[in-house]
Formats: structure tokens, C-alpha cells, sequence
């Protein structure tokens, strides 16, 4: 039987370090706009929920992305230290769903391949690994901040592709289902798993200079795939 998959994309209205982030143009689209139409390209993907405090996101949307499922984020959940897991608990209640996979509109390069991948690997690996999130990999020497080395031996000065590879949770994407959520109160279960995504599809809108940079990188696949 297939597995009903639900794709959840929280965005706020707010934004601390970007004004207007989440639906500022990229490549003369609102940023959201990006992640929507890569998921609706997911044919493994059954629904896509928005969790949002903006009027003005829910107007675009609807206008724009009429099969996505849009929700208004409560009061309660709204503050900025509200962790995510407690508005991935309230979102994962609105609707029935057998695994949930979280992603954000500030990762406009992540491409619909990938994602599918991810879930097919959970899905057949089920349950010996019971959730998954996306890494970047790093093969570099790291530090501490007390100077102890994280990753290698300063004695024994291996060149950096033979170090082993440590791995950076990128928050690209997270795959569980409400039981992990709900047990844990984590979207990651006892025993994740540790899904690589090359570099370029991690980046993450967090900056002001990271709008200019991803939009190079979209000319550049524009370019790549004959695009004018």
C-alpha cells in the first residue's frame, strides 16, 4: 500500500534578519514560490501544508498554489522562541498522514530528485531507521572552541580528502511520522538517518548576501540547462 506522504513548510511573516524573507523575489518569484513548486514535482508527496502567520503569503498562495493546504498559525505559537517541534506537533494534528516531511522556503536549490530519493530511502529502510534529515558533508579539520581538534590529529597531518567525514545537519529536510514527533517531541527518531545532499542544494537564505549568491547559482543552472 502506498504510504501517504505530507510535505509541512512552516514560513513566517517576520523575519529577523531579512525583511520580508519568505516572500521577498528570487529570481522574480517570492522566495516560497521556489520550495513550492519543487515539491509539487515530488510524486511521492501526497499533500503540501503551510504553516504561516502571514496574510500575505496565504493571498499568494492561494492565488498561485491552489492545491496547497494553507493554515494559520495560532497566537500561542508565534513568538520567536517557540521551538519548531511544538508547531510541528500542532501542524501534524490537522491532518492524517503516514510520514511528514519538513522543509523550508529558505531552501529555494533543493531539487525534486533529491527529495524523492530521501523518502524512498526511509520508506525501504523503514523501521530499522525511523526518521531522516539531510546532511552536508565536510571533510576539513575542525576545532573546538577550546582548541581541541574535533575530527582529526593534529600529529598526524592527513591530507583533508583522507580525513574521515564529519557531517553538518543542514535543515534542508526532515522525514518521521507524528508517533517519533509525539514520543519525542523531535522530529528525529532513535535512529535517524543521515541523508547526503550535495553543498549546492543545501544553501540556506539566512543572510542578506545569500539572496545574491543563490541567485547566481539558479543563472548558473539556467545556463547549465539552456535556459535564457
Amino acid at each position: 500500500m502506498q504510504k501517504k506522504i505530507t510535505a509541512l513548510v512552516p514560513m513566517r511573516h517576520h523575519s529577523q534578519r531579512v525583511p520580508g524573507k519568505n516572500f521577498r523575489l528570487l529570481d522574480g518569484r517570492p522566495l516560497y514560490a521556489h520550495i513550492l513548486t519543487t515539491l509539487q514535482s515530488v510524486p511521492e508527496i501526497s499533500q503540501i501544508l503551510v504553516d504561516t502567520d502571514s496574510s500575505e503569503i496565504i493571498e499568494g498562495i492561494q492565488l498561485n498554489f491552489p492545491s496547497v493546504q494553507c493554515i494559520s498559525r495560532p497566537e500561542k505559537l508565534r513568538a520567536d522562541d517557540i521551538p519548531m517541534n511544538e508547531i510541528l506537533m500542532y501542524d501534524t494534528n490537522m491532518v492524517q498522514s503516514d510520514f511528514f516531511l519538513q522543509t523550508h522556503s529558505t531552501n529555494p536549490l533543493l531539487k525534486a530528485d533529491t527529495l524523492s530519493r530521501a523518502i524512498q530511502t526511509l520508506l525501504s529502510q523503514y523501521p530499522a531507521y525511523d526518521s531522516l534529515f539531510s546532511v552536508t558533508r565536510f571533510q576539513s579539520r575542525f576545532w573546538d572552541g577550546l582548541g581541541r581538534a574535533v575530527n582529526h590529529n593534529p600529529n598526524i597531518l592527513l591530507q583533508t580528502q583522507d580525513l574521515p567525514p564529519i557531517y553538518e545537519e543542514n535543515s534542508c529536510m526532515y522525514l518521521f511520522t507524528r508517533e517519533t514527533l509525539a514520543q519525542k517531541r523531535n522530529r528525529l527518531g532513535d535512529r535517524p538517518y543521515l541523508f547526503e545532499i550535495d553543498a549546492d542544494e543545501a544553501w540556506d537564505i539566512d543572510e542578506e548576501i545569500d539572496f545574491k549568491l543563490v541567485d547566481l547559482m539558479i543563472q548558473a543552472r539556467k545556463f547549465n540547462q539552456g535556459v535564457e
